[in-house]
């Protein structure tokens, strides 16, 4: 009853929202709701008229992802404004939680703690409150933070093979502790519609409780309880979509072999992904056949 009572508290209040549609005007963008930071969405794309967008434009009006962001209060200013001029305008919707309110961003105030021990609490009463307010706004709910680089089309394609009305979620596949693997925290992870469903009615009939600190972990074994699967979010040759570290580790030097990273994988660990495949290599290679010999590419 307390836990209910804790959450309630979030349900009286309701910020400004980011409205993203990349491929139309930007109605809700005036002078009124425009953040500092904020990408201008209704930028000259001429340049890019060439551009075949149609697979991308109808994965947009099928596939609805939510994005929301857990930062600490002293992060907001400094790390949030260059999130939102980044990527995120390819989400449906974006939110920003934090623990206090910050008046010059919108943002959720989730009236709890600092402190990274507290980024489970926050977690669940961020899926509450997005239960709660967002519901019917998103086929997909995607936790990421601040650190984080999406592209969210390319998931929008993955999650468009699966039913939001199922219980699923996606991430980078972690296996101890958790029978069916949990997802990884750090490269952040997404629950359908049905599995936020779930997530929130475990807390109501106590079936999960706020009973540890380790985030991806607390989740995942809840996720479990709730018979919500642990999606494979790999690509159609077995590589991984979603990535705990900097490219730095995953491209080009790698990580030491015994790193606990190559103990956790869920799915046998690729040592080596190349940043592109391996089609694509061979088609930079022909070009490059037919390319003048004396022209040489400088440094990137």
């Amino acid at each position: 009853q307390l836990f209910r009572i804790l959450l309630g508290e979030l349900s009286d209040t309701q910020p400004k929202i980011l409205h993203n549609d990349l491929h139309a005007k930007h109605s809700d963008d005036n002078g009124e709701n425009h953040l500092e930071g904020q990408m201008n969405f209704n930028a000259d794309t001429s340049k890019n008229k060439d551009e075949n967008t149609e697979v991308t434009e109808l994965l947009y009006q099928k596939v609805k992802i939510l994005c929301f962001f857990i930062i600490g209060s002293q992060n907001l200013e400094k790390m949030g404004k260059h999130v939102k001029a980044i990527w995120v305008q390819s989400c449906t919707k974006v939110l920003f939680m934090s623990s206090k309110e910050n008046k010059d961003s919108p943002t959720v105030e989730l009236k709890t703690k600092e402190g990274r021990d507290q980024l489970y609490w926050k977690t669940i009463k961020a899926f509450h409150y997005l239960h709660h307010h967002y519901l019917e706004d998103a086929d997909y709910f995607m936790k990421v933070d601040n650190n984080i680089y999406a592209v969210v089309d390319n998931l929008r394609w993955l999650f468009s093979k699966y039913d939001p009305k199922e219980p699923i979620c996606f991430g980078r596949g972690f296996k101890p502790y958790v029978k069916q693997g949990y997802m990884s925290g750090g490269a952040g992870y997404v629950l359908s519609k049905e599995a936020l469903k779930r997530f929130v009615d475990a807390f109501k009939t106590d079936k999960c409780t706020y009973s540890s600190s380790m985030e991806d972990l607390a989740l995942g074994r809840c996720m479990e309880i709730m018979n919500v699967e642990a999606g494979d979010s790999r690509d159609t040759i077995g590589k991984e979509t979603f990535h705990p570290f900097v490219p730095e580790c995953h491209l080009v030097k790698g990580l030491p072999t015994t790193f606990w990273y190559w103990n956790y994988n869920y799915y046998p660990p690729v040592r080596y992904q190349p940043a592109l495949s391996e089609n694509i290599l061979k088609e930079i290679s022909q070009v490059n056949k037919n390319e003048d010999p004396k022209v040489k590419l400088g440094n990137p």
